[in-house]
């Protein structure tokens, strides 16, 4: 498993929201290890029988070390939560938000790049290492401990995998959800990286979608340093052409950047495409015997 275990010390920051409140009870019923939340002006209240803080520094002072940040606010308030966190030095921050202006990102990103924290996300289901903690809106019943590691831009499509995978045996030993919008924190090379390091991890699924140059950026780095097996599923190949299909990220640019050139290239790097999303399990289990 990479990033995430049993003993991560997690917050919520928007804990009294309806989602974050709703959310963090799933994470608390799976196990995570929630030690607080965050939300300005309720700071000394109750809820899920944790304290709220006004402030992330605040919630520190008073419980010690923090390891992840769970962010579940309005888009227009994501860049002061994103920052908290980053100002806090939170090693591990994952904002489930959706709707964050591309401007706000490209704020943030740079910031983000001078310090030691990662993100995961915006606009994405979060992470999860089955058996041991999760964080963000994946539900943890169709998750299995085990060997596969799950890397994804479309949130449902990961639900299908990762429930294969589990009906079939081989489950899973972390899977993470980077986000579907162009400007995200951790992207794939960076979650391979950690996979390959990983000794729990036999192998790699990378579920990607139409648009964008991360999964063939991927590839490259793959055939370069991956010592595992990786697999492929890109979502959006039968898109009518010049329709703008799913997330602000997956839209195709025209010229170089076609679903076809996308699959000659993973080819090219040693990944095994799938190219049927009902036999993603299969093809993974058949392929590693």
């Amino acid at each position: 498993m990479i990033l995430l275990n049993k003993n991560s010390r997690i917050i919520t920051i928007g804990i009294t929201g309806k989602q974050g409140s709703f959310h963090t009870e799933k994470c608390l019923e799976y196990g995570s290890n929630i030690i607080g939340g965050v939300t300005p002006m309720k700071g000394g209240s109750r809820i899920l029988n944790l304290p709220v803080y006004n402030s992330v520094r605040d919630l520190q002072k008073h419980q010690g070390v923090v390891d992840v940040s769970l962010i579940f606010v309005p888009a227009i308030y994501a860049l002061d939560a994103l920052y908290e966190s980053l100002d806090a030095n939170i090693p591990l921050i994952v904002c489930i938000t959706e709707g964050i202006p591309v401007k706000d990102m490209l704020v943030f990103k740079k910031d983000l790049y001078k310090s030691n924290s990662l993100l995961i996300g915006p606009n994405c289901p979060g992470i999860i290492s089955p058996g041991e903690s999760k964080v963000g809106i994946m539900p943890g019943s169709i998750h299995k401990k085990g060997s596969i590691g799950v890397i994804s831009r479309s949130g449902t499509l990961t639900y299908e995998a990762v429930y294969q995978l589990t009906e079939i045996g081989l489950g899973q030993s972390t899977c993470i959800g980077i986000g579907g919008d162009p400007i995200v924190g951790m992207n794939y090379i960076d979650c391979l990286k950690k996979f390959n390091e990983d000794p729990e991890t036999e192998a790699v699924l990378m579920i990607g979608e139409i648009g964008g140059q991360s999964e063939v950026l991927a590839g490259e780095w793959v055939s370069q340093n991956m010592k595992k097996p990786v697999f492929s599923f890109i979502a959006g190949s039968t898109a009518p052409k010049g329709k703008r299909m799913g997330h602000a990220g997956a839209i195709v640019s025209g010229g170089e950047d076609t679903v076809e050139r996308k699959f000659e290239k993973l080819q090219k790097y040693g990944i095994t495409l799938i190219h049927s999303l009902p036999e993603i399990g299969r093809i993974i289990k058949k392929t590693l015997k």
